[in-house]
């Protein structure tokens, strides 16, 4: 198996760079005002099309408005879509785009949808989840992994909850919204190198 591995918060192209050079699969870019890590969608559109064809687009919200998402749509088409799950009873969306919703620590859905992503309390924050809660809907689901995982800690995590992916923001920073190359390339090395190790 081989474990998929985003690099959310891209802000720069550095940041863009790092997340290809180490090989993620996929980048989120954060579309929430308050967020240091937020980027106008233009932005976000100027740096996706500096990606290859393989790796996926994100974009990424926290309660949006239909007129944020209308923006977004507007000048940028992402892969996928993530928000908090009760977000997206509200929104109105392509019908092709895949849907990623956030549950957090704690809360579960009733029925899981095919793929989501698990985090702590609060996104970006580098509050960790409950991995033990994540462990067992990763065996009915497509599980992304978020919430406060660092290259240090990220094989424990696979390893723990056996996630279809993860998921890092945070814990690959120099700054709030500055991505370390190095720490990126350990943090994917060291995903990847957990899987099968148990």
């Amino acid at each position: 198996m081989n474990l998929f591995v985003k690099i959310c918060g891209i802000t720069d192209p550095a940041g863009l760079e790092a997340a290809v050079e180490a090989g993620a699969d996929a980048v989120g870019f954060v579309f929430h005002a308050p967020s240091s890590r937020n980027v106008v969608p233009a932005a976000a559109a100027l740096l996706a099309v500096r990606l290859p064809r393989s790796m996926m687009t994100v974009a990424v919200t926290l309660h949006p408005d239909q007129r944020l998402v209308d923006e977004v749509l507007a000048a940028f088409q992402p892969d996928a879509w993530q928000s908090d799950a009760v977000d997206f009873a509200e929104l109105k969306m392509p019908g092709g785009m895949q849907r990623w919703p956030v549950y957090r620590s704690g809360k579960v859905p009733q029925a899981p949808p095919r793929r989501l992503l698990f985090e702590g309390a609060q996104s970006g924050a580098g509050q960790v989840a409950d991995w033990s809660l994540a462990a067992q809907w990763a065996r009915a689901t497509e599980l992304i992994l978020g919430g406060g995982l660092t290259p240090s800690s990220v094989a424990a995590a696979v390893k723990a909850v056996q996630p279809f992916g993860v998921d890092v923001s945070s814990g690959v920073e120099l700054a709030p919204g500055r991505k370390d190359p190095q720490r990126v390339g350990e943090f994917v090395t060291a995903a990847r190198a957990a899987v099968g190790v148990g």
